[in-house]
């Protein structure tokens, strides 16, 4: 067993007793700890984006419908799914690299747990069961769908040749902002685009406190990221991202429903969605202290509530 692993299988960065240590049955529990089930922060992140997508979406077209209710539910699965798939993925490519850092050594397959070829069949499953629910969207939505894999499976990598791999996990968490919209609309338009990048500098944000639990680590085998490379500037970037994602999802919001001659109220309702999350972040950075790993991991695990809050606004928007 490697140095650092727990012999009842747990990983390090897991809510201690979690549901998958104390209730799933003996023979799943590697398997649902390689779709990080024991940490659904990360499926709570994928899943924000697509809410985000489909409520902007509904205050464009002003057109609720009863589709959307699956929409709203299925996203959720789908999160979960594509999620565990998504890990399952980066842990087989990452499986040398996890069994050098004291946090990642207890992943399933670094500690034995699991074989590559069990993992693989795993994100195998999750990922047809995800593409099963994608077949029940519109056409436009199913093509947009099936893009996503490039940035999921580009990502893994990215940490070797970029200095920059939060980009790339972006690109990967935030395509159901624009995926949603397209389920709802059946079309594409510039305000799930510009949302897109919203979510991709909030991504920016979240990542790069995230990676400062690993940057010693992470020097020593020679993998990349923003938290190495802004170093005692983080807090300088972190300010940037926060305001880029403030105003990028403002000017969705202002393009998706101004330009139909929306309600006054509801838009400026909206606005102050994005305007209350920037203040959430705000509190993040007067918390973060980068050379603390235990605050790292909660400040990361604290943005679902980031993310949640936009969703608030949007919903008290559509009933204006």
């Amino acid at each position: 067993m490697p140095e650092g692993t727990s012999p009842d299988g747990q990983v390090a960065d897991a809510y201690r007793g979690n549901w998958v240590d104390r209730r799933a049955p003996a023979w799943s529990r590697p398997y649902l700890r390689l779709s990080r089930a024991d940490r659904p922060i990360g499926t709570w992140l994928l899943l924000i984006p697509c809410w985000w997508g489909l409520a902007l979406a509904i205050l464009h077209d002003g057109a609720p419908r009863w589709e959307d209710a699956w929409i709203f539910l299925s996203c959720g699965i789908g999160a979960w799914l594509m999620r565990g798939a998504g890990c399952t993925w980066n842990d087989i490519t990452d499986r040398d690299f996890d069994g050098s850092v004291a946090r990642t050594a207890s992943r399933p397959i670094p500690s034995g747990q699991v074989s590559v070829a069990q993992a693989a069949a795993w994100m195998i499953a999750q990922a047809l069961l995800a593409f099963a629910i994608l077949l029940t969207y519109n056409g436009a939505a199913i093509a947009m769908g099936i893009a996503s894999l490039v940035p999921v499976a580009i990502y893994p990598f990215a940490k070797r040749f970029t200095w920059w791999p939060q980009v790339f996990l972006g690109l990967a968490f935030n395509w159901g902002a624009m995926l949603a919209w397209v389920a709802h609309t059946g079309y594409l338009h510039p305000a799930p685009l510009v949302l897109y990048m919203a979510g991709i500098a909030w991504t920016l944000f979240y990542d790069t406190i995230y990676a400062h639990q690993d940057k010693e680590d992470d020097a020593l085998i020679g993998v990349k990221s923003t938290a190495r490379l802004f170093g005692s500037d983080t807090a300088m970037w972190l300010r940037r991202f926060m305001v880029a994602a403030v105003a990028l999802m403002a000017m969705a919001i202002l393009s998706a429903m101004a330009g139909r001659g929306g309600n006054p109220l509801a838009i400026g309702l909206a606005i102050f969605g994005p305007w209350a999350m920037g203040w959430h972040m705000v509190w993040q950075m007067r918390k973060l202290q980068i050379d603390d790993p235990d605050t790292c991991l909660m400040l990361f695990r604290a943005n679902r509530d980031t993310g949640l809050i936009p969703l608030l606004f949007f919903a008290g928007a559509m009933l204006l």
